[in-house]
């Protein structure tokens, strides 16, 4: 949680946040009516299941009792101590961070749950796509929100809600919390809801492909600086671009190098020299081919697309320039250990751009002192 409260005063919050009858589900009424409203809710079989925000845990506990494998993560310490000793021996396991961006290095859940936490963060939008990244496919997001307050009313409307995850959830069920006063200890007139969204389940697989072009002059390879492009502006990577309908790999890269460097190349002049499976931080996924060509095949190299591009330089390959995209950092790496198929896959939260003291993503599939699978 941020908005406008500290760490310190969410720790100040905890020893007596249990007091409300919503928060610390201590009245057997109270409690029964979650418990209902959370088995419906959640997958009926045992399942994953990210409590955002968790508090003291008493969402965390409910989920648990009926099977479920809990993680839950909230900003303050104290919460978090508080929601530990709750849940001790369910095999629940609480972390200690920020709900927007929570710790969970990649891990993917079956359900993402958040009580009156979205409303909280400074980007509720930003969350929300995160969030989805987070689901497994045919996972679910449940969000209890609402709003509160009728001269200064703060918190999201249902409609509000329901819009943004429209383009992020195939299917998204709201329902109104407000009339059960059994789940507030009270009865309340104000706005409060649940919205369940489900995430798309599993479908075949489809990548965009990428090509890339590892022009060499002698020690040095050529890049480009990008501009205006929308993506990664103001870091170099190696001319490259994406394959078009009805291409195979070696003509959109005889394309790409003509439209970006003005190279004339023919099929003969290129040799692939690496071939990666990349996932962006945003969790979007690509294929990228790695072609070489030697210098002066096809004539000197030029800005061909000087809207696109600031500048064109050599670097040579054991000294390379920090600023970098990152996927290509890792390619030009990787082709300079005579490695040939590689995963990068980012982590959610991995910047773009290389980082000098960042986390190695690569991973080589087949080194180069290994040319052939065992038996074959």
């Amino acid at each position: 949680m941020t908005n406008d409260w500290t760490v310190r005063e969410w720790d100040a919050e905890a020893a007596t946040f249990d007091e409300e009858p919503d928060h610390g589900l201590r009245d057997p009424v109270a409690r029964e009516a979650w418990a209902a409203r959370l088995s419906d809710w959640l997958p009926r079989e045992p399942s994953d299941v990210l409590d955002l925000g968790c508090g003291t845990g008493s969402l965390s506990l409910l989920a648990a009792e009926r099977g479920h494998r809990v993680t839950g993560v909230d900003l303050s310490p104290e919460m978090a101590a508080r929601a530990r000793a709750k849940l001790a021996g369910t095999g629940a396991e609480v972390l200690v961070g920020d709900a927007g961006r929570p710790p969970v290095s990649g891990r993917r859940f079956d359900v993402v749950l958040a009580r009156h936490v979205l409303w909280l963060l400074p980007d509720p939008e930003a969350a929300l796509r995160h969030w989805v990244s987070l689901l497994r496919p045919g996972g679910r997001l449940v969000l209890v929100e609402g709003v509160w307050g009728t001269v200064s009313p703060v918190g999201i409307p249902a409609a509000r809600l329901t819009g943004a995850l429209g383009p992020l959830a195939d299917r998204v069920h709201s329902e109104r919390l407000s009339g059960d006063a059994r789940l507030w200890g009270r009865a309340v007139d104000d706005e409060r809801y649940v919205i369940v969204a489900t995430r798309a389940g599993k479908r075949r697989h489809a990548e965009v492909v990428d090509v890339h072009l590892l022009v060499r002059r002698g020690d040095e390879v050529l890049l480009a600086r990008r501009t205006n492009t929308g993506y990664a502006d103001g870091l170099l990577h190696a001319p490259s671009g994406h394959l078009e309908d009805g291409e195979d790999v070696r003509e959109a890269m005889i394309r790409e190098a003509y439209e970006e460097v003005g190279l004339r190349l023919r099929l003969d002049d290129l040799r692939v020299a690496l071939v990666m499976q990349h996932r962006s931080p945003s969790g979007d996924s690509r294929i990228g081919w790695f072609f070489e060509a030697g210098y002066g095949v096809g004539g000197e190299p030029v800005n061909a697309e000087p809207d696109k591009c600031s500048e064109l330089s050599w670097h040579p390959l054991d000294a390379l320039p920090d600023d970098l995209v990152a996927y290509c950092r890792a390619g030009l790496d990787a082709y300079r250990a005579g490695e040939r198929f590689v995963l990068h896959l980012h982590e959610a939260g991995d910047s773009i751009a290389y980082e000098r003291e960042g986390a190695s993503r690569a991973t080589s599939l087949l080194p180069s002192d290994d040319p052939a699978l065992p038996g074959a």
